[in-house]
């Protein structure tokens, strides 16, 4: 699929995750203040939106049950979730953020 405009940069605030639809799926593009990362908008652990859920720092919360997860690797930081959350590389381009979908 390649790179796709989702967004302007302005548009994610520091500490901020939003969602954005790029061919049918759900990213959350999360503002860490280093950056902004995207990942799959979905709990590993019981599927549950990770947008609606707290960022701090490089972290975000599930809303649910408090699994939380690494927005820059993907990986799942505490139970109840084991496996990793997936990421997508990110890059500003003229002020717009572009995601690399496989």
């Amino acid at each position: 699929m390649g790179w796709n405009t989702v967004a302007k940069a302005d548009e994610v605030a520091v500490g901020a995750a939003v969602v954005v639809d790029v061919a049918g799926k759900r990213l959350a593009l999360c503002n860490t203040g280093e950056g902004i990362f995207a990942i799959d908008d979905v709990c590993t652990h019981d599927g549950g939106p990770l947008d609606q859920g707290q960022l701090d720092g490089k972290e975000i919360e599930c809303p649910r049950h408090g699994a939380r997860f690494d927005v820059t690797t993907g990986r799942a930081l505490c139970l109840p979730a084991v496996r990793p959350v997936r990421t997508y590389p990110v890059r500003i381009e003229d002020g717009e953020v572009e995601v690399d979908l496989p």
